[in-house]
């Protein structure tokens, strides 16, 4: 039996997936506009020894500039905000449900490296959109730091494939993504992690930027714009960093005008980029 029959009976299987961790669960449905709110989004991330330590590291980094050392998750959050902290430590959570050790190819730091990055990176494009159409901070740093679960979801359910994935990705740096993807396994890295969104319940513009955030023209893909579209242009702006993924990178004048910014502003943003790619090469140990 081959590899893409074998997976496509894993994923039918949804009971083989993992619940989603019950801090997330918690954290996804805390609301933060009340002091109550606030108190127990910093007690349940203190709670969590590696999303406080994931949480303080970045806070630490140069990515956001702190003037002095931070030490505590309180302390973490007066600096990233309280919605962005939320948001890292969902994505940290429901990451770690999907993490398999010993594991292949695929390495949980690398992928969480390239999430962080795509975050960043489009919290630097939206910055530039119109305020009308900007998306929410916690829902740029969600979609971007949960877009790829499903790599993490394949390697959990059937780490060779995952590995035979990896390796024709790294031995094809020319040829997309999705097509390898379709030859190898019969299903994308983009499906897997909406069946898995769909099986913990996220909400469903991040299940739409799992599936569609490498055919951001599909019909189907405008439940999730504008954060679909921020997803794929972040990617064709910084590839295959962090994780081996192959995307375009001809970046058209019509892709920044979808997103209602201006043409012109692109040097710039891709200036910013580049900056934000090293600082987060830094926060990962890889200078």
């Amino acid at each position: 039996m081959g590899i893409a029959v074998d997976l496509k009976i894993n994923i039918s299987k949804l009971n083989t997936l993992p619940a989603m961790p019950v801090i997330a669960q918690k954290l996804l449905a805390l609301a933060l506009d009340t002091d109550e709110g606030e108190a127990q989004l910093l007690k349940l991330i203190e709670q969590d020894p590696l999303i406080a330590a994931k949480i303080i590291g970045l806070a630490n980094s140069p990515l956001f500039g702190s003037s002095r050392k931070v030490n505590s998750v309180s302390d973490a959050s007066m600096l990233l905000g309280l919605t962005r902290v939320k948001s890292v430590a969902i994505g940290i959570a429901t990451m770690s449900a999907v993490t398999k050790f010993p594991g292949g190819l695929l390495k949980a730091n690398d992928l969480w490296l390239h999430s962080m990055a795509i975050a960043l990176v489009m919290r630097a494009i939206a910055r530039a959109m119109p305020a009308r159409t900007r998306p929410l901070d916690d829902q740029i740093f969600l979609s971007g730091l949960l877009h790829d679960i499903g790599y993490m979801a394949l390697s959990f359910l059937d780490t060779p494939a995952s590995d035979a994935l990896h390796s024709q990705l790294l031995a094809n740096p020319d040829r997309p993504v999705v097509e390898i993807e379709q030859e190898l396994i019969g299903m994308t890295h983009g499906e897997i992690g909406a069946r898995l969104g769909q099986h913990w319940d996220l909400p469903e513009e991040i299940i739409t930027v799992m599936r569609y955030h490498h055919t951001p023209d599909n019909d189907q893909a405008n439940a999730g714009q504008p954060l679909v579209s921020l997803v794929n242009l972040a990617e064709r702006l910084l590839p295959g960093f962090g994780v081996a993924e192959q995307t375009e990178q001809a970046v058209s004048e019509e892709d920044w005008q979808k997103l209602g910014i201006d043409p012109e502003k692109a040097e710039s943003i891709i200036e910013q980029i580049a900056t934000i790619a090293e600082q987060a090469q830094q926060l990962a140990g890889a200078v």
